[in-house]
């Protein structure tokens, strides 16, 4: 029984489409590995062959039997179940021993029932309530909103729902579609924390480079039907690929100079009798040559924000301005002046009310008390999920601008759609099955093709890919215009803000430091909030730390396997290095009749020397992982 996923020659193919070609993986225990790639490159079909949804066209897949697997559903369920039930339901086998306790009860079967509740003990199921609250409040929920029907909320508070019963599904092998989409930046950090401290094995995909950086040490990269495998996070995928780009470049052009040679001489000679033959054998050499794609960076996405038309000076100002609905004030005493060139990130916890202000700014909510004051040349562009609602479903990227602009020449809209990749029939189809990235990607093209001289946006990044995100990044960078922020995406807000304001408690001022400081800040006070709450009592602590050694036990099994196979495999490859060089040793293989003989052990030899450094690096990472194991176990 295989101790690790393998990925052997696989061909994965949804309808006509092949998705993965004649790709191999192998997925180590305990590994953090991040699955990336251009939408439609098959990253969710991936997922879908491991959970046993899809099976492949050509290849094997193994699995360890012996793995319990958890992923995060991307449905999003309606039902009156209280959330903190709807969580801890993520514990199938608790529910069913529940069940069974429930059964034993009503058949009074005594000596059945002291039995089940060792056996609850031993998979610590008295504290799922507790664990179960502990990630709902990670997460973002109120203690009200723990006890609330599913119904009631959003649903990208649902998908946090679906994310929190992941968590709490006992498993050694996680999988992550998206995890932090519908989280705040406080959540994102809460999650990485989490994810870090995880001692099973994690497949997340993910377009936040920064968590990906935080979290995992492998990335997994689909690309022209092949899976290729970076160790490292985000950062170090991106150099590694860079050189394999500048390498595969080289070898392309190489390449083509030779294939221009023979085309040329082929051309040059073809007539010629005496040379048919050379320029015939030269054409089965460039048949032979295999054809390398020129190296190029594939994104998709290349737009920039027009430079405002006209500006004012300052552009919108808020004085003395209390933020809120009627019956219910969320800031007060805001004091706000945008000018052209201000770049602000706004900071805080879900609920501090930074989506609140950023509506007051936009002009869809008037304040409670106070001034906002515009300036005569105001332009908005303003972002927010709720913008993607508004768009007309039965309406084409290219309609959507025509009606802003009556005026605009197609070829000229089309150009524009082209910069976000609504290429060809794609630009005059209507939007209705677009999915929520193209959506988004729509919204965004609308508001730049406004040319606002404010730019409001709210989360701006959910649903967009690693390519446009990066695209957006350099074209905020050139921006003439002022923003302000929302947003988890850290990447994002490093690389094109100035100033990090903080909505807290009912204020919004100034934040003295940078984002490592804010998470450092959120760290410190949620130590201040563990610190006022009641800890377990010692049978709880108990329990808990039988738990977590019992994961940690889980853990070292497969590693201590692997450990021995490795170190097994490494004494055969050594014997058998061992025969060939007593071979090797043998003057009569010398001999000329024997040359053939001689070449075929050479190498082999040389096979064999570089399976040597490839097994030894595997054993010393498993050898890493066990210590770190074991001395988790002993603390």
């Amino acid at each position: 029984m295989p101790t690790m996923i393998i990925l052997d020659n696989i061909t994965l193919q949804r309808g006509t489409k092949r998705l993965l070609e004649k790709t191999s993986a192998t997925i180590h225990p305990g590994r953090k590995i991040a699955l990336i790639g251009a939408n439609g490159a098959g990253k969710s079909s991936l997922f879908s062959l491991l959970l046993g949804k899809l099976t492949v066209e050509e290849g094997t897949l193994q699995v360890p039997g012996q793995w319990r697997m958890a992923h995060m559903a991307q449905e999003v369920q309606t039902t009156d179940r209280a959330a903190l039930d709807f969580v801890i339901d993520g514990d199938q086998v608790l529910r069913n021993l529940e069940a069974d306790i429930a059964q034993a009860e009503t058949d009074q079967a005594n000596d059945r029932l002291a039995n089940l509740h060792q056996t609850l003990d031993e998979i610590d199921g008295y504290t799922a309530p507790l664990r179960a609250e502990q990630l709902l409040e990670g997460l973002g929920f109120s203690a009200a909103e723990r006890a609330s029907p599913v119904s009631r909320f959003s649903g990208g508070w649902r998908i946090r729902l679906n994310l929190a019963r992941a968590l709490m599904c006992p498993s050694d092998f996680l999988l992550l579609d998206e995890p932090t989409n519908h989280l705040d930046m406080d959540t994102t950090l809460w999650l990485e924390r989490w994810l870090q401290n995880y001692p099973g094995t994690v497949l997340l995909i993910s377009h936040d480079r920064d968590f990906i950086d935080n979290v995992c040490g492998e990335i997994f990269h689909i690309e022209h039907a092949s899976l290729f495998s970076y160790r490292g996070n985000y950062s170090a995928f991106e150099r590694q690929r860079s050189e394999r780009l500048i390498q595969q470049q080289a070898i392309y052009e190489k390449q083509q100079r030779r294939i221009g040679e023979i085309n040329r001489f082929v051309a040059r000679f073809r007539v010629q009798a005496n040379k048919a033959r050379q320029a015939q054998s030269r054409l089965k050499e460039l048949e032979r040559m295999v054809t390398m794609a020129p190296a190029h960076i594939d994104s998709p996405f290349d737009f920039e924000f027009f430079a405002p038309e006209r500006t004012s000076n300052p552009l919108l100002s808020l004085s003395k301005s209390v933020v809120g609905y009627p019956d219910t004030p969320i800031l007060k005493e805001v004091g706000l002046t945008l000018h052209p060139g201000s770049r602000i990130a706004l900071l805080g916890a879900n609920g501090a009310g930074k989506s609140t202000l950023i509506k007051t700014l936009a002009g869809d909510l008037q304040p409670l008390g106070g001034e906002r004051v515009e300036g005569e040349h105001l332009s908005i562009g303003y972002f927010t999920q709720h913008q993607l609602d508004a768009l007309d479903m039965s309406a084409s990227p290219l309609l959507h601008l025509q009606r802003l602009t009556p005026t605009a020449t197609e070829q000229s809209i089309r150009n524009f759609l082209g910069r976000f990749d609504f290429r060809g029939d794609m630009a005059l189809d209507v939007i209705k099955h677009f999915s929520g990235g193209e959506k988004a990607r729509l919204a965004l093209a609308i508001i730049v093709w406004l040319k606002p001289n404010l730019l409001l946006l709210d989360e701006p990044t959910n649903h967009l890919d690693l390519d446009m995100r990066h695209a957006l990044t350099m074209a905020l960078q050139d921006f003439a215009g002022a923003m302000v922020l929302v947003s988890h995406d850290r990447h994002l807000i490093r690389n094109t803000v100035d100033e990090l304001m903080l909505v807290n408690d009912g204020d919004v001022a100034p934040f003295e430091g940078d984002l490592d400081s804010y998470a450092q800040w959120l760290l410190s006070r949620s130590r201040e909030k563990d610190a006022a709450t009641p800890s377990p009592g010692p049978a709880l602590q108990r329990k808990q730390q039988r738990r977590e050694d019992a994961e940690v036990r889980q853990q070292l099994r497969p590693l201590r396997k692997s450990l021995d196979e490795t170190e097994s495999r490494m004494a055969r490859l050594d014997q058998a290095m061992s025969d060939i060089e007593n071979r090797l040793a043998d003057e009569a293989l010398y001999q000329p009749e024997n040359k053939e003989a001689l070449r075929l052990l050479l190498f082999e030899q040389n096979q064999l020397k570089q399976q040597r450094p490839l097994l030894e690096t595997q054993w010393l990472e498993l050898a890493e992982q066990l210590e770190t194991l074991e001395t988790a176990l002993t603390l």
